[in-house]
């Protein structure tokens, strides 16, 4: 797994959201220059390109640009996520100036260009990492971030490096399963999960069962991410023991058909809120079997709300991904422990989940945004793919979600109908409706057909192609 994570400054520490009486101030991790983390973005492609790519980075880059310099007519989902953080952006004027017209929303169609930041891609297209993390553009983003009142440092940019990582592997039945490492949360998630339904009679269970049985293995797992995981070159996660189908039978032993468990009596964090959401994903097999899931997200929509000065690089809000304290949580609802707390030059835990599903006949490759709901989609879609659907099957299951705190299912509008909603509220579940989140893209490869099929999310906004490479 390549990890070109977001890092935390060189000048970070455990207490910058606290303020004098150690409360934390959550616009500060949310919003303005102190929420964002040093970008991995960049170099993430940069690596890309030149230890797997056929194509030159600048080829590669060359569709952004022209996107950037040109123009593209926004959607009416990208007026909904401007909506979203519209007073945030009216804060800073060259972000504005941007994306608002005179401090409003622009109507679906206008055209959106972007001329600096073509600029920008075109240096690292030129210059490879180089481009982005040294010289001018390196210049003009710590100048911006700290005139803004952040931290970074030109040493914060020169100092940025990738990351290779043994990703997750697990085994659910007859479904071998590769997903995110830490710092995502994703695929230990994932894996554990499946690894408690793996012990349940989950085919036998009629609807309601079969619901309520992924609601409290996901419950579980929340928890222990909740306890357990964060950047383990910084902290010593339990991985073995959490990936162990032992230690998943150990949590099943509590779960009941028939009554949910109240997720205080796991432990004492306090309740969560939820927040916003923005990520993107896209699923790729090639010609060759090549196959490629990623996720790449600047936190919430628009990130920490302001641009860098003669670059138009949004900067993210990745910061909030930390813990701001142990009884803290962040702007996904999610809580954490000492795992996840702020360190100078530690990557903060993520909910990404890219993964690969196999299974003696066929390759599957999904994944999806979402924020903290990323990994139950990714299972909902996986269990699925186990009934031997396709992706345009795997893109539209029904939508649940389970994240230990808040103690609450959240579903997307029509994804429990009147009858399950009544039936989970009786085994003790407390309810409450949720937007259609989430653009799942998936992709799958028959083996033996040599059958390739594709679909996108059609809550989201994306599209699947399959096409004949001409010899």
């Amino acid at each position: 797994m390549l990890d070109g994570r977001e890092k935390s400054p060189l000048a970070a520490h455990k207490d910058m959201y606290l303020d004098k009486q150690g409360q934390v101030n959550k616009q500060l991790s949310l919003n303005g220059a102190l929420a964002a983390g040093i970008p991995g973005m960049s170099a993430a492609l940069v690596y890309l390109s030149k230890n797997y790519g056929e194509l030159s980075l600048a080829k590669s880059l060359a569709p952004a640009i022209r996107h950037a310099e040109q123009g593209f007519a926004i959607s009416e989902r990208h007026r909904k996520l401007l909506r979203f953080r519209q007073s945030v952006l009216k804060q800073q004027t060259e972000i504005a100036e941007l994306f608002l017209v005179d401090g409003e929303l622009p109507k679906k169609g206008t055209l959106l260009q972007q001329k600096a930041l073509a600029e920008t891609l075109r240096q690292i297209a030129v210059k490879g990492k180089a481009g982005f993390y040294q010289g001018d553009i390196a210049d003009k983003l710590v100048q911006s971030v700290q005139e803004l009142g952040g931290i970074w440092q030109l040493e914060d940019l020169k100092k940025y490096q990738v990351k290779l990582r043994q990703p997750v592997v697990g085994q659910y039945k007859e479904l071998q399963i590769t997903s995110a490492a830490l710092p995502s949360a994703g695929g230990t998630l994932l894996v554990e999960t499946l690894n408690i339904l793996e012990t349940l009679d989950l085919e036998s269970a009629d609807e309601i069962t079969h619901q309520h049985l992924i609601i409290e293995s996901l419950r579980h797992a929340f928890h222990d991410r909740a306890l357990y995981l964060g950047d383990d070159d910084f902290v010593a996660v339990p991985s073995e023991r959490l990936l162990n189908k032992q230690y998943a039978y150990g949590l099943a032993s509590s779960i009941r058909a028939d009554k949910s468990l109240k997720s205080d009596a796991l432990s004492g964090y306090s309740k969560a809120q939820q927040g916003g959401r923005n990520t993107t994903h896209f699923s790729i097999i090639d010609d060759q079997g090549n196959r490629v899931a990623a996720t790449l997200s600047i936190n919430f929509p628009f990130g920490a709300g302001i641009v860098a000065k003669g670059t138009v690089v949004v900067l993210n809000n990745e910061m909030d991904d930390f813990q701001a304290s142990e009884k803290a949580v962040n702007g996904y609802g999610l809580v954490g422990g000492k795992a996840n707390l702020i360190a100078p030059e530690k990557r903060m835990l993520s909910s990404m989940n890219p993964s690969f599903v196999e299974q003696q006949g066929r390759i599957g490759v999904l994944g999806t945004l979402g924020g903290s709901r990323i990994p139950s989609m990714v299972l909902l879609a996986i269990l699925d793919f186990a009934k031997g659907n396709d992706p345009s099957s795997q893109v539209r299951v029904k939508r649940f979600h389970h994240q230990y705190k808040p103690d609450i299912v959240h579903y997307e509008k029509g994804g429990l109908n009147e009858t399950e909603m009544l039936a989970l509220k009786k085994l003790g579940h407390q309810l409450k409706q949720y937007y259609n989140y989430g653009n799942m893209q998936a992709v799958q490869l028959g083996k033996s057909t040599g059958i390739l099929s594709a679909a996108s999310d059609p809550c989201g906004e994306g599209f699947a192609s399959v096409q004949k490479i001409s010899q």
